[in-house]
């Protein structure tokens, strides 16, 4: 089994930075790729950005050039930085792991339970 975990969240004012975690834990063999997602209150979720086993990323238009999307691959943890946030940028925030566990050779997906990011003055 895996388990997701996303931290980081919290109030920044407009302008403002935050750096959001997710970190993998249990029996896993292999973390493949890893995508950030987002919910605002009567919105659906939608994509934020993506990172690729081998570290290719691709970004939402509305975060192009203000989020960076990494990896710590020996840490089973991805990191999204957001600088300049909007309050647009309010939501909770979505970890989701493609990986695959010791105890299969297929890769599932796997989701956090999210972390509340507010952008406000």
């Amino acid at each position: 089994q895996v388990q997701v975990v996303e931290s980081g969240g919290g109030l920044v004012q407009p302008g403002g930075s935050l750096r959001l975690s997710c970190a993998a834990s249990g029996s896993i063999a292999d973390i493949d790729a890893v995508g950030w997602y987002r919910q605002a209150p009567g919105l659906q979720r939608e994509f934020v950005a993506h990172i690729t086993g081998a570290g290719g990323t691709n970004y939402a238009d509305s975060v192009k050039g203000r989020f960076t999307i990494s990896r710590d691959n020996a840490k089973n943890t991805v990191y999204l930085q957001m600088n300049s946030l909007k309050p647009e940028d309010t939501a909770v925030y979505y970890c989701n792991i493609r990986a695959k566990t010791y105890a299969s050779y297929l890769y599932n997906s796997y989701w956090g339970q999210g972390t509340q990011v507010t952008v406000s003055s």
